[in-house]
């Protein structure tokens, strides 16, 4: 074979080689686009009844069959028992009829709910009017929960009540069948009165939920982070703010500045820890961190997902994150010359080269995030609020009450 045979065969089997190479990097392309999918959907586990497409050849419910039908449960012995009863032995064989010798005592245990009645009070109210201005006065006691009287004196309490408000939104029961389930424990209450009586409470709590937001604003340091959610089958988004002892949330139509400050007002001055979403820049008088949980998952994901010569970027990322992490335990300037040393190092990561487009975009992340990355390293003092009537004069920094969430 001369020179240009042999050439020929070489650039045709460079081409076969670069279209098996294209052919297996478009397959890895769809599969890793598959990963990112069902690893995301697998994190809106808070969006509810949302479950995707429905299954065409769904299983079987209950336990499979033969030896792999899964583990036994047993339900474990309760400690202080309310009752004491003894089943004694019979006199004589419920079979054969002859006597029985005593061998034992054996123990079951049974939890059963006590008999429900509802609990009936009547109250009777003081009605009379004052000597001077002549305007009617009326008593109230302490456990009435209405001064409705005539046709309207007759009312559910407020534990029925918050029972059927729970049957109804914590569990999704409709109004009719949380009516029906208040009327098998001897409550009659109608459909109407329960949807009522939960409009009412929500309007009720509207100066708690204020008071609530007012806190919020005033902390010194709040989380805040926004996920998907449903409301009839349409996509919205769950807002919530959290501080050490107080969370605060919202469902919004959108994901943007506006509903973030129906939470925190744009003019926060502590700081804020969230996630990368271009939003929360738009706080321009707060101090931000970044949630250093999220970059160290997803580090996580890229080491157990990407090929073996692409983990070495990710793996510097976690170590350089970690490092950072135990260097608060440091004196303050053992702790500011790590973190310079630690910043240093993450500029020089970020400036080299990289091939791989992921380590590329966690890269870019990085650089994005810098100036937030660090932040709980160099804390603001404040003083500690007023806990239970009395003021707690230590001096602490914000990030010693608050955790990076998981």
């Amino acid at each position: 074979m001369d020179a240009e045979e042999r050439i020929a065969a070489l650039e045709a089997k460079v081409a076969e080689l670069v279209e098996m190479v294209a052919t297996r990097d478009a397959q890895v392309a769809e599969l890793e686009a598959l990963l990112e999918e069902s690893r995301r959907s697998g994190k809106r586990q808070a969006a509810p009844f949302s479950k995707g497409e429905p299954n065409a050849e769904p299983t079987r419910p209950g336990r499979k069959k033969g030896e792999l039908h899964g583990r036994h449960g047993h339900r474990r012995a309760p400690l202080e028992p309310d009752r004491f009863l003894d089943a004694p032995l019979p006199e004589c064989c419920p079979d054969c009829g002859e006597g029985v010798d005593f061998e034992r005592w054996a123990e079951q245990f049974q939890t059963e709910l006590p008999e429900c009645r509802p609990v009936i009070t009547r109250f009777r109210v003081g009605v009379g009017r004052c000597r001077g201005c002549r305007r009617r006065v009326q008593g109230r006691h302490p456990e009435q929960t209405s001064d409705a009287l005539g046709a309207a004196g007759s009312q559910i309490g407020p534990r029925a009540m918050a029972w059927a408000a729970w049957l109804h939104y914590g569990l999704g029961l409709s109004f009719g069948k949380c009516s029906t389930v208040l009327g098998g424990l001897g409550i009659n209450v109608t459909a109407g009165a329960i949807c009522s009586s939960s409009t009412s409470t929500s309007t009720a709590l509207v100066p708690t939920h204020q008071a609530i937001k007012a806190h919020v604003a005033s902390s010194p340091a709040v989380t805040m982070d926004e996920t998907g959610w449903r409301i009839g089958g349409i996509g919205v988004w769950l807002w919530v703010a959290a501080t050490g002892d107080a969370t605060i949330y919202d469902v919004a139509r959108g994901r943007g500045f506006d509903q973030a400050t129906g939470l925190v007002p744009a003019g926060y001055t502590g700081t804020i820890v969230r996630d990368g979403w271009v939003v929360y820049n738009s706080y321009t008088n707060a101090s931000h961190q970044s949630c250093l949980a999220h970059i160290l998952r997803r580090c996580h994901e890229m080491i157990t997902d990407q090929p073996a010569w692409t983990r070495h970027t990710p793996v510097q990322v976690k170590d350089l994150l970690l490092e950072a992490l135990d260097a608060r335990d440091l004196d303050p300037q053992a702790r500011a010359d790590a973190v310079a040393d630690i910043g240093e190092r993450l500029d020089l990561l970020c400036e080299a080269g990289h091939p791989h487009d992921a380590n590329r975009r966690l890269l870019k992340h990085l650089r994005h995030e810098r100036a937030a990355l660090f932040t709980f390293e160099h804390p603001p003092v404040w003083r500690t609020p007023r806990l239970g009537g009395c003021h707690v004069n230590q001096e602490v920094p914000w990030w010693t009450a608050l955790e990076v969430p998981a």
